[in-house]
């Protein structure tokens, strides 16, 4: 999940430091030289940009109460669970309402398999969605019951993917109100935060959000974080010289804010934390097409780099041992982490990249002193000013609804 995946607002007293590419004049001249002579090569990201429909777009605003109407509450539950965060934005969630009763799906089209091949974010992400759905509900005065369903080889001979079914029903409490206010506020933030560290009391505060059947690990030392950082940038380098990897990534990949809004989906160079006035150019070589693609992920790695040298604190969520059960899990794990975040002000990102290739996972879980452990996601936290919201595709595009 980066971004797209998908964390809380800082509330830093300082404007935040933004990792910059120093560049000579020489330097600076071929790089503009390159980006006029790929916008002149690569003609068809623009055109595809121009062609694609605007799809409708879900609001980051929640009613304060559940609507009476069965099928506008179902509608209301939907349209809160797809304001999770997902891997690189790509929303892999379909929904199946029927009556009271909700079935949480894998959309197989949205998932990424060269970079994802166990589906391990593709769970995280509809973790995610699930426990937003929860909040909502019991935020709403229902309550809530969840069935967890298998995903062995004979759940995944079938289609769709049954990650769990909710029902719901009028319950007497209103439960999770502070999370629930947390939901349109939740922001994954890229951004270099300011150094300063997690005080303990809030350190509790997110660790008492991971159940007893996970567990979360913490790094605060500023030498352990910065031996983190160059693990970090050595897998995002690693990763995105995969190229079938990093083209499913780069499909993902809007080059502003209007493009991602149009389509509904994928990252910006924003949210990918690439910094300075060369950020378009620099999403625009991660294309591994690109004769710059070098340079690209290149930068990438080093503004990587600087992000995660500046956190307050690094968390790892590990599992005893490697289930899709625990994936989805943690994915609800991470996402209470995430929302009591923003109710402390505190900037999140979680980080996929030293997760995704059993070389870096194997050093990473070393490195939190959970060696014979499973990482499930890093988690970087300090103190940042929030990035804008991230679209999301509108709840009649994720959604199916049949006769109870």
């Amino acid at each position: 999940m980066d971004g797209s995946a998908s964390g809380g607002p800082g509330a830093g007293d300082s404007a935040p430091r933004f990792a910059t590419l120093t560049l000579d004049r020489r330097r600076f001249l071929v790089l503009m030289g390159s980006a006029a002579a790929y916008s002149i090569l690569r003609p068809h990201a623009a055109l595809a940009q121009r062609i694609a429909g605007d799809v409708p777009l879900q609001s980051w605003s929640l009613p304060e109460t559940l609507p009476a109407n069965g099928i506008d509450a179902a509608r209301a539950l939907v349209g809160a669970a797809i304001l999770a965060p997902s891997y690189w934005n790509a929303q892999p969630w379909r929904f199946e309402v029927e009556g009271a009763e909700l079935r949480l799906t894998l959309d197989a089209a949205r998932t990424l398999p060269g970079c994802d091949p166990d589906l391990r974010f593709a769970h995280l992400s509809l973790g995610a969605a699930l426990e937003n759905l929860l909040i909502a509900a019991r935020a709403w005065g229902q309550q809530p019951s969840v069935q967890y369903l298998p995903w062995g080889p004979a759940a995944r001979a079938n289609s769709p993917w049954i990650a769990a079914t909710v029902r719901w029903k009028s319950g007497e409490q209103h439960r999770d109100r502070l999370l629930f206010s947390a939901l349109g506020e939740r922001r994954t933030n890229p951004r270099v935060y300011d150094g300063r560290a997690i005080t303990m009391q809030s350190r509790a505060q997110l660790s008492a959000q991971v159940p007893e059947e996970l567990r979360v690990h913490w790094l605060e030392d500023k030498r352990d974080i910065t031996r983190i950082a160059a693990l970090t940038a050595e897998a995002t380098l690693a990763r995105a010289n995969d190229r079938r990897a990093q083209t499913e990534r780069y499909a993902y990949v809007r080059m502003n804010a209007s493009e991602a809004r149009h389509r509904g989906d994928g990252v910006t160079p924003d949210n990918l934390g690439l910094g300075g006035p060369l950020n378009g150019f620099a999403a625009r070589a991660l294309d591994p097409r690109s004769r710059f693609h070098h340079w690209g992920v290149e930068s990438l790695a080093r503004d990587v780099h600087d992000a995660v040298r500046s956190s307050g604190a690094l968390a790892l969520l590990t599992a005893p041992k490697r289930q899709d059960s625990s994936a989805i899990v943690a994915g609800q794990a991470y996402e209470r982490v995430a929302l009591t975040a923003a109710t402390l002000g505190i900037a999140q990102q979680p980080l996929s990249a030293p997760v995704e290739s059993p070389k870096h996972r194997d050093t990473l879980a070393r490195a939190f002193g959970a060696a014979g452990e499973e990482p499930l996601l890093l988690v970087r936290l300090g103190h940042a000013h929030a990035p804008e919201q991230t679209p999301r595709r509108g709840v009649a595009l994720v959604s199916t609804w049949r006769a109870s």
